[in-house]
């Protein structure tokens, strides 16, 4: 991750949880109090977003020490200790939700990610996420996703082309779309083109595209793709990918497998801070 990137969401989480100050904290607790505080894990899972963490505490205390007992993709069982931390008592409890907001969300992208890769790791297929990211925080996620042991696909619309069906139809077919694009895209531009039917399918090779997404096909489909396409262009699987097909996905020789559900419907994982005695 950008450094940047870190600073300027956790900024904006602090801004939102804190805009006028901590009229709690900041009315009961003396300024110069000083405390020790650990983050503990609440169930197994992988672990990620150590460097946000520390960045949200630090917004607050330059001064905070703060120890990392794991590191960012370890896998940790409940009871772990994963941070200890030394500082002003204020910015411990001020910073305690933001920062365990974003790491029990990227803990849980991590651990999701982590099941999946696990189902698939005999297969010579890689497993990478899509843009269904929460907005304003996809540089962490795709990050997350990293961590768990998948790959990122396109950061942005600016990244890649990829040729969907509502583009097919406005441009008159697949032939016509990849055809203009390569008109007027750099020569280091990869075009990807999704498509739902093997008939589409060999459009796309024929009109020499990079990529071909096969969206929502059968498995007895993809099967049929991997031998159509003979290794030309690379194949990516996508569409209702779960952990129970995945691995019958992964079978049928694509390159790529994406799932959005590796980061839009993921359950955070159980993190907490609790102030030592």
């Amino acid at each position: 991750m950008q450094r940047f990137h870190i600073e300027e969401i956790v900024k904006k989480a602090l801004l939102e949880d804190m805009n006028n100050g901590d009229i709690t904290t900041d009315n009961l607790i003396d300024e110069e109090s000083i405390s020790e505080a650990e983050i503990v894990v609440k169930e197994d899972g992988v672990i990620a977003g150590l460097e946000v963490v520390e960045t949200a505490f630090k917004f607050l205390d330059d001064n905070i020490e703060i120890q990392r007992l794991v590191n960012d993709g370890d896998e940790a069982n409940k009871g772990t200790v994963i941070v200890k931390l030394k500082g002003k008592t204020r910015a411990i409890l001020s910073a305690e939700r933001t920062a365990l907001n974003l790491i029990q969300r990227m803990s849980g992208i991590a651990t999701q990610t982590s099941l999946y890769t696990k189902r698939i790791e005999k297969y010579d297929v890689k497993l990478v996420d899509t843009r269904k990211t929460t907005p304003g925080l996809r540089a962490l996620e795709k990050y997350a996703v990293r961590m768990g042991g998948g790959y990122n696909h396109r950061f942005n619309l600016s990244d890649a082309v990829m040729i969907k069906d509502n583009h097919i139809k406005a441009a008159g077919g697949i032939k016509e779309a990849i055809s203009t694009l390569r008109e007027k895209i750099g020569h280091t531009v990869k075009v990807e083109v999704e498509v739902e039917t093997l008939t589409e399918l060999k459009e796309a090779i024929e009109a020499k595209a990079d990529i071909v997404m096969l969206d929502n096909m059968s498995i007895e489909d993809m099967k049929k793709a991997v031998e159509i396409n003979e290794g030309r262009v690379i194949l990516e699987a996508s569409g209702n990918i779960t952990l129970d097909n995945i691995e019958e996905v992964a079978k049928t020789g694509v390159d790529v497998i994406s799932s959005g559900a590796l980061t839009h419907s993921v359950k955070a994982l159980d993190i907490s801070l609790k102030l030592r005695d």
